[in-house]
């Protein structure tokens, strides 16, 4: 399996049916090391998570190790996953159920994270950031920076 590193992204927009376009610069990479085979399904944070095929089985591998008490975390997850591609168009559609819950209707920002993908939408997303940001961060950030 290749690995994966992505990283930022873009604001992007939902078609009518619920599909999202994946930016080129990870389309490439996605369909030329997993032809394309992704995993959607809600995340903690309130988005949804877009893994590529082999990282989701990781992930979900990683979870079901998980005491009794992260079961809350398994149903989260792996109960609301489901198997998406890319299509020839190079989008990817987004089912109903985890559009509604993640709040998804037009701008959506997509974000690489590593070795996984989070789907916002817009305004949600920038209300995280704020509260991330006025947060304390200080004991997060001490020892990230050099200097």
């Amino acid at each position: 399996m290749s690995s994966f590193a992505f990283k930022g992204g873009p604001l992007l927009t939902l078609d009518g049916k619920g599909r999202v376009t994946v930016p080129s610069r990870y389309r490439d990479v996605l369909m030329s090391a997993v032809e394309g085979q992704l995993v959607v399904s809600k995340s903690h944070v309130r988005c949804l998570s877009l893994f590529p095929r082999p990282v989701w089985e990781q992930f979900e591998s990683r979870l079901n190790t998980l005491p009794a008490s992260a079961d809350g975390l398994r149903r989260l997850y792996i109960g609301s996953a489901t198997e998406v591609a890319i299509d020839a168009s190079s989008r990817v559609l987004l089912p109903p159920e985890l559009r509604a819950w993640a709040g998804l209707e037009r701008e959506v920002v997509f974000m690489g994270l590593g070795n996984r993908f989070e789907i916002w939408d817009k305004a949600r997303y920038d209300a995280h950031e704020a509260d991330v940001l006025t947060g304390d961060m200080s004991a997060q950030l001490s020892g990230l920076f050099i200097g």
